[in-house]
């Protein structure tokens, strides 16, 4: 058994009329995600008791991230909404599952709602709710590129090698 750890499942999105080839947004430091499927029930009664049955089955994802004003993935969730836009979405597990590939879940969807909020203390807190289309779908993305895996981390550097700091440009020495 391999228990799954929550920091290694990320959200994905991308305008569902994005051009083809057009990457999709990570979304910057991401605190939490939920993925919601609910049935609503019909539930009767009966001179013999409850009648209970499945009725429409309907899907969310959930995510929370700290403020990034820079961050492209961020302001899709706000245009998106505020248009009316049509997103796409993926739920990826970054930890390549025993065919080398990601495990994901894609849907097609729109943000219910969004919301920003900037207390006293603390950072800026963003959150979303995207309402699924139809049923989400599960299947596989080739690897990832390093740069979405391992979104705001760094590597082991030399002295002298790279100027500026975590986040901003920075030069690398020439090659010579």
């Amino acid at each position: 058994m391999t228990l799954k750890n929550g920091k290694d499942t990320i959200l994905l999105i991308q305008k569902a009329t994005a051009a083809l080839g057009e990457s999709a947004f990570v979304i910057a430091q991401q605190t939490d995600l939920s993925h919601s499927i609910e049935s609503e029930m019909s539930d009767e009664k009966t001179k013999f008791g409850r009648i209970v049955a499945p009725g429409t089955v309907s899907e969310s994802f959930e995510l929370t991230a700290y403020g990034d004003s820079d961050d492209k993935g961020q302001e899709l969730i706000m245009e998106a909404l505020k248009n009316g836009e049509q997103i796409k979405a993926w739920k990826v597990d970054l930890v390549l599952n025993s065919k080398g590939k990601h495990n994901a879940t894609f849907a097609y969807g729109y943000f219910e709602s969004a919301d920003e909020k900037s207390g006293t203390e603390g950072f800026v807190e963003i959150s979303g709710t995207i309402q699924v289309l139809g049923q989400s779908q599960k299947g596989e993305l080739d690897p990832l590129p390093i740069e979405v895996i391992e979104f705001g981390k760094y590597g082991f550097e030399k002295p002298g090698e790279k100027s500026g700091e975590l986040g901003g440009t920075q030069t690398e020495q020439p090659a010579g």
